[in-house]
Formats: structure tokens, C-alpha cells, sequence
């Protein structure tokens, strides 16, 4: 638990960065964020249990492309619709998407009963 913390506190941090020359070292407030307490896998999931808990996180909006930005290069091959101009970027456990439609959304995930993270979503 305790290296969830860190990893959110550290996200966040990241999140709130934007270029070198405007960054206070401030947090911004995350408004375009969901998340779940599930277990299961991402791609099936069900009620969370007292030995299965996992964290899914899913960011939208100016966060979500900020965080994009950062894990960059384009993920070639992988696509998750039919829709032109998707561009996906992935790093670790933690996964972006680029849909002309829908704009930018990351996810990222982390197992509440072993601290570890994991994707938090699928296609």
C-alpha cells in the first residue's frame, strides 16, 4: 500500500507538470477521472472479494494527453477500433489512447491486496 501511494503521489506530480519552464511543482486536481475496485481480470470483471481487490483508473481530457505525451513513441500494430487516426502508447503497466473521436484516456491499475500495478483496463 505503501508503494501505491507513492506511485499515485508521483503520478500525479507528473500529471501536473507541464513544460519545464511553467512547472511550480504544484499538483493539479485530476477532474476527468474514474476509477474502480473490481477483481477479475480487466477484460472480465466482477465484485471486488476479501482475497481479490484490484484499482482500475481510467484519465480523460488534459491529463490524459499529457501523460501520452510523456510515454511516447506510438505503440505500432496495436489498435483497439477500426476508427482512423488511433494512435496507442504504452509504458509498463500504464497505457494511452488517441482517438480523433474521443480524445486522449490512459489507464493504469494496481492490485490493492499486493501493491503491484497492472494495466487497469483493456481493450
Amino acid at each position: 500500500m505503501k508503494r501505491l501511494f507513492w506511485v499515485i503521489l508521483l503520478l500525479a506530480s507528473a500529471v501536473g507538470a507541464e513544460e519545464n519552464s511553467k512547472w511550480t511543482g504544484r499538483s493539479k486536481p485530476l477532474k476527468d477521472a474514474t476509477y474502480l475496485i473490481y477483481s477479475g481480470e480487466s477484460g472480465d470483471r466482477g465484485p471486488p472479494t476479501n482475497l481479490d481487490r484490484k484499482l482500475a483508473i481510467a484519465i480523460r481530457g488534459q491529463a490524459a494527453k499529457e501523460i501520452f505525451e510523456s510515454i511516447g513513441p506510438d505503440v505500432k500494430g496495436v489498435s483497439c477500433s477500426l476508427e482512423e487516426g488511433e494512435r496507442m502508447r504504452s509504458k509498463g503497466e500504464v497505457w494511452c489512447s488517441y482517438m480523433p473521436s474521443d480524445g486522449y484516456m490512459c489507464f493504469l491499475g494496481f492490485n490493492l491486496k499486493t501493491g503491484e500495478p497492472h494495466s487497469g483496463g483493456s481493450c
